[in-house]
């Protein structure tokens, strides 16, 4: 069963990544943030969870867990790539809206136990 290993260890990267997921929810949480969305899934994109900051601003998060620093780490593995799908994604979430709101960029990284947020960390033109 050589496939057997492969499936392993794409689900523990899952489990890994939805309690990541939740561990930042609830530090944004505590910190005045409001969750709005889990898990928005568009074709082509996908953002982790949107949520609305105490001043009003819509903050689209994007959540990267890694059990060591290695390959340039959680913050390092959000590329150019995975900030254009999230954008994407954006983008359509926001066109349901009556009204465009405030929004920004966060990336959350949970490296080796310790969770970091970097508020504002891309902007939708790069």
């Amino acid at each position: 069963m050589a496939g057997m290993g492969q499936w392993w260890k794409q689900r523990a990267a899952r489990r890994l990544g939805q309690s990541a997921e939740a561990q930042a929810c609830a530090d944004l949480q505590a910190r005045g943030l409001q969750l709005v969305e889990r898990n928005y899934r568009v074709r082509g994109g996908e953002i982790d969870l949107i949520m609305r900051d105490v001043d009003g601003t819509l903050v689209f998060v994007e959540v990267r867990a890694r059990s060591h620093a290695a390959y340039g780490g959680a913050a390092g593995s959000v590329d150019a790539t995975k900030r254009r799908r999230i954008v994407l994604a954006a983008r359509h979430y926001l066109a349901r809206l009556p009204e465009e709101p405030v929004c920004r960029f966060d990336v959350v990284t949970l490296e080796s136990g310790a969770l970091a947020w970097l508020p504002g960390a891309f902007a939708a033109e790069e």
